[in-house]
């Protein structure tokens, strides 16, 4: 193997494709990126069993090949590299052979035969989506996906496609994060993504309309964007009917500006977060919201004005649930709407149904 190419777009491949090295494992190979030369063609994969991520790019080869080279240290080294055309050899004692200007690496590589093959998902039928809607529609859940893997199917995220509508729902049993789409599909389907995926995607999409491709199987999911594949195995299990969940009544509802709303909690979490529960107390009244905290470091008072429809209300919150919510939200105007203290609190657009988050409160003693 034998071939030259361009520092950065060498460095951009290695780090769009280390995010799936698996640096924890057992196995040494896994530790390690596949390169593959082919008709001026460098493809490099990196995989943890769990998800593999694919990147090709164009480069000048005189010899075909392939080998797997330890990422930590082709990363470190491509990356403080002079901005220079890189010369790569592997050489025949299987040592990778790295000239750039005055530097030059010899590194020991793996046997390729080892690196385990990525699966094969048939193409059946391709979901298009552009890519800023599915960035925006991952950073709107994210967040909400559990910690807790005695529950896994709550560590990932329904991805559901039903009736030309694309819903995103995450939830870990204190809130709920809904994002929906839309998306041109004869084909409605089902699954659950690991929440580690649709992060990774969420670097590796651009934020415009360009689409990108969706291979949805039983056990798999596929996501072509442009030179990329990522490959993912799917969570297995059944997803909690997040609709039941969603309350369709309300007596207390309220208009306010988004970020006066996050600044002024933000700014009692200060304090909050210094206490057991990070608890904030929100006051309905009179047009405005009261919202305090105290703990033994001191306490804060914040008003904010809003348009209150219904009951008077008294209640409480996680602050970190709320600002989590609230930082996602790019509507200037939010509508929360709540049946009593003890009830979820559901955060809507004004605008449109694009979202909606559930958050539980927490008992006023």
């Amino acid at each position: 193997m034998e071939f030259s190419c361009d520092r950065k777009t060498l460095a951009n491949s290695i780090g769009i494709v280390q995010k799936a090295v698996s640096y924890k494992t057992t196995m040494p190979i896994l530790k390690g990126i596949y390169l593959e030369l082919k008709d001026d063609r460098l493809k490099l994969i990196a995989t943890d069993l769990e998800l593999g991520i694919e990147h090709e790019i164009e480069v000048d080869t005189r010899k075909e090949g392939n080998t797997v080279v330890d990422a930590r240290l082709f990363s470190e080294i491509i990356r403080k590299l002079p901005d220079a055309e890189i010369d790569l050899t592997l050489k025949s004692d299987n040592q990778l052979n790295i000239k750039c200007q005055n530097s030059e690496f010899n590194i020991i590589c793996h046997d390729p035969n080892e690196f385990p093959a990525l699966p094969v998902v048939e193409e059946d039928y391709i979901y298009k989506i552009p890519q800023d809607l599915l960035k925006n529609m991952i950073n709107q859940v994210i967040f909400a996906t559990s910690q807790d893997v005695t529950r896994p199917v709550l560590t990932g995220a329904l991805l559901e496609i039903e009736n030309d509508i694309l819903n995103m729902v995450a939830l870990d049993g204190y809130r709920l994060a809904l994002s929906r789409g839309k998306v041109e599909s004869v084909l409605d389907n089902k699954v659950i993504i690991p929440a580690k995926t649709l992060s990774e995607i969420s670097r590796i999409i651009n934020e415009d309309d360009e689409n990108m491709d969706i291979i949805l199987t039983k056990r798999h999911a596929l996501f072509k964007i442009n030179n990329t594949k990522l490959i993912t195995r799917l969570l297995e299990g059944e997803f909690i009917n997040y609709k039941q969940i969603i309350p369709s009544e309300y007596k207390t509802k309220i208009r306010v500006r988004t970020r006066d709303l996050l600044n002024s909690i933000e700014r009692a979490s200060l304090v909050a977060r210094e206490g057991k529960n990070n608890l904030v107390k929100l006051k309905i009244l009179d047009g405005k919201i009261y919202i305090s905290s105290n703990s033994e470091l001191g306490e804060v008072k914040e008003e904010v004005f809003i348009e209150l429809m219904g009951n008077e209300l008294e209640i409480a919150f996680n602050s970190k649930y709320i600002v989590d919510a609230l930082k996602v939200i790019e509507d200037e105007e939010i509508y929360i709407e709540f049946t009593s203290n003890l009830s979820p609190g559901i955060i809507k657009s004004t605008t449109s149904d694009n979202y909606t988050h559930l958050i539980l409160p927490v008992r006023l003693s």
